[in-house]
């Protein structure tokens, strides 16, 4: 499959890219391991045998998804709602010793009794920084917590609550004064069930008038450089390139919800608007 060139692209497109508005320019599917304590992140043969040991061992175990060129890593908890009846925790965006040393003892302090709250700032969590618990829509458990629905009976019937964190100066993820360079760091799973793209929704994205005109889409591209590329024919034709909002594409197709996460230069190709998607590296 060859991938249609975003610089031809953009070339032809810079006589009135101008005169777009509502674009935004940018110039399980990842190895799960597991970890015991925060110092220890392994890859197990096993690794549903190693969930359950933790759970009966320690009352709770703690998956690591690490990070990507593009997605931030992140842990969730796996058997606290189990053990102690409260809702699993996944926290995103952090080196994996913080990761796993802030879940473990939040594990511990829910064993000896303690029970957090979605509608309480707390501060002696993350040093001294404030934090949140959010409560996560059920549209997002398959895409960050299988195993967790795994161990669940493949069921995803459970509850979970997001930790977020704030920048340095206090702000969480969704103020307009967070920290610029941080907003890939955590997607915010309490909101946004119909958009799960991290990048902005008025994103400028390629595609063809054919896709605009109604042609499904089955062609899509996360090139090197951040571009996004969604088109219907796999040797589209650039004559008729048009510069779109992502989210446009998204409420035309919410399937492409499905491959949010693709990599860069990774790219997604389906047979038909019903077919599954294939990742193509």
């Amino acid at each position: 499959m060859k991938k249609p060139n975003s610089k031809t692209l953009k070339t032809l497109l810079a006589i009135w890219i101008l005169t777009i508005l509502g674009c935004n320019k940018l110039t399980e599917n990842r190895e799960q391991k597991t970890m015991t304590n925060p110092y220890e992140l392994k890859t197990y043969a096993d690794p549903e045998k190693k969930i359950i040991e933790d759970v009966e061992q320690f009352g709770f175990h703690i998956a690591f998804i690490p990070e990507d060129e593009y997605l931030p890593g992140f842990a969730y908890t796996i058997g606290l709602k189990k053990t102690y009846n409260h809702p699993e925790i996944i926290l995103f965006g952090l080196n994996k010793q913080l990761l796993g040393g802030i879940l473990s003892e939040i594990g511990e302090e829910i064993k000896n009794g303690k029970k957090y709250n979605t509608n309480t700032e707390y501060e002696n969590i993350i040093s001294n920084f404030p934090v949140r618990f959010l409560e996560i829509k059920k549209e997002h458990y398959q895409d960050y917590l299988g195993y967790a629905g795994w161990f669940y009976d493949n069921k995803f019937d459970f509850s979970a609550y997001q930790l977020v964190w704030t920048d340095k100066e206090n702000n969480y993820p969704w103020d307009d004064e967070f920290n610029e360079n941080w907003k890939f760091k955590q997607p915010i799973l309490d909101r946004n069930t119909d958009f799960k793209f991290y990048e902005e929704r008025n994103l400028g994205v390629f595609t063809t008038q054919e896709t605009l005109d109604g042609k499904p889409i089955l062609w899509v591209y996360h090139n090197e450089d951040g571009d996004w590329q969604f088109h219907s024919e796999e040797n589209p034709n650039l004559d008729n390139a048009k510069l779109v909002s992502l989210e446009s594409l998204v409420k035309i197709d919410p399937t492409l919800n499905e491959i949010y996460y693709l990599n860069f230069g990774q790219s997604a190709q389906r047979e038909t608007a019903e077919s599954k998607w294939k990742i193509i590296e």
